[in-house]
């Protein structure tokens, strides 16, 4: 899409728009670990969300999407309530950023996301774009940590998903041939570059052709209940668990999960077990690609997929189809599903030389099972990027 001329049409205007483009990102390993202060990797890839837009000095703002249908209107001076529709995530921006800042100017504006929604967190992605956007019409000056600040709590305020820090933080802090290596306890992170050692590769960005809709109820509960199991662990080993709220498993050690778990609910155990594998698989994988290792990294990527599935128990019929097929592809190195994994999409890192055959093979068995999708199912290939340029 055209997205400067979608611009210069909606608003017909002389004026050339200003521009911020925010890349989505793939976190290979590391899955639902942030919101319980674990250790992520992750990469921004070179498909992202573009706004094209220019400020306004009355306070309104108007948007229009290149995927979605409809206008978004309202006054920086007067947010309305949250409407449940992609312009909620404008309205979350600007919430976000009053907070702490004098917020004068609004803007006309027209983004777009280059791929499908689903998994790769363009919700993180269209927040950071305008964050940038606002703060660059208003004079503000942002660090990239205040801008991760500034997303998250747009999404747990406003948008009310109680995410952690991965998706914000992959596609600020990344790097393009590194990956990113965060622990989201004290926010200290190191880019690993590609080792002279790995050979080619790349990454194939999997679309079941069902639409993804973040259940907030769904993912909240699995949020919770990795909750519960730090709070009622770290009360049977007579450790101080303060409130809820802010109970996490970081804070309770291995060895009293293995003492007390056949105390807890078995769903809450399987959510601890996925924590704590998650940690250590980051670290192996972190190793693996500092050595140049793709075989091995692409087998702690399936493990990861099978802990979410098994242990984070989500994944959608669609997906899990998906992961099994992902796991007899030659060609394919490793792969899990993307996000939530409520639809959407899957990743796989896999070998470019055999980019033709993994995608005629990926169609070819999961249409087998799901034909219905034939016209929505579709893959994309795509490299790793740097992270938000502000």
């Amino acid at each position: 899409m055209d997205i400067y001329a979608e611009f210069k049409r909606k608003f017909n205007t002389s004026e050339e728009p200003l521009s911020v483009y925010c890349p989505y990102r793939i976190a290979p390993v590391g899955a639902h670990s942030d919101y319980q202060h674990g250790l992520i990797s992750g990469f921004a890839i070179n498909h992202g969300v573009e706004i094209k837009f220019l400020p306004t000095n009355d306070g309104s703002v108007k948007l229009y999407s290149g995927n979605f249908e409809g206008v978004t209107e309202f006054s920086v001076y007067e947010l309305p309530q949250r409407s449940f529709n992609w312009g909620d995530f404008a309205k979350a921006a600007f919430v976000s950023l009053k907070r702490r800042h004098k917020i004068d100017k609004g803007l006309i504006g027209f983004i777009y996301g280059d791929l499908p929604v689903g998994g790769l967190s363009s919700s993180a992605a269209v927040l950071i774009a305008y964050i940038s956007a606002i703060s660059k019409i208003n004079n503000i000056i942002l660090t990239k940590a205040d801008v991760i600040d500034f997303a998250l709590y747009a999404e747990h305020d406003y948008l009310e998903m109680n995410v952690g820090k991965m998706d914000q933080s992959c596609e600020v802090y990344s790097k393009k041939d590194c990956l990113l290596f965060l622990d989201t306890l004290d926010d200290s992170y190191r880019l690993i570059p590609t080792s002279e050692n790995m050979p080619p590769y790349e990454f194939a960005v999997i679309f079941s052709g069902k639409e993804r809709k973040l259940a907030n109820t769904a993912f909240n509960s699995r949020v919770d209940e990795a909750k519960a199991a730090a709070f009622a662990l770290r009360a049977f080993a007579d450790i101080s668990y303060g409130s809820f709220k802010d109970s996490y498993m970081r804070d309770v050690p291995r060895s009293v999960f293995d003492e007390y778990k056949d105390k807890i609910p078995a769903a809450w155990r399987r959510r601890a077990e996925h924590f704590y594998g998650e940690f250590e698989r980051v670290q192996r994988g972190a190793k693996a690609w500092e050595n140049g290792n793709i075989a091995e990294f692409g087998k702690i990527m399936f493990e990861s997929g099978h802990s979410s599935i098994y242990n984070w128990e989500t994944g959608s019929p669609e997906l899990k189809t998906l992961y099994e097929i992902m796991l007899k592809c030659d060609g394919v190195y490793g792969g899990r599903f993307s996000g939530a994994g409520f639809n959407g999409s899957s990743v796989a890192l896999i070998n470019p030389d055999k980019r033709e055959e993994v995608s005629a093979f990926l169609r070819e068995e999961y249409l087998k099972v799901y034909p219905q999708y034939e016209n929505d199912f579709s893959i994309h290939f795509c490299r790793t990027a740097d992270g938000v340029q502000l």
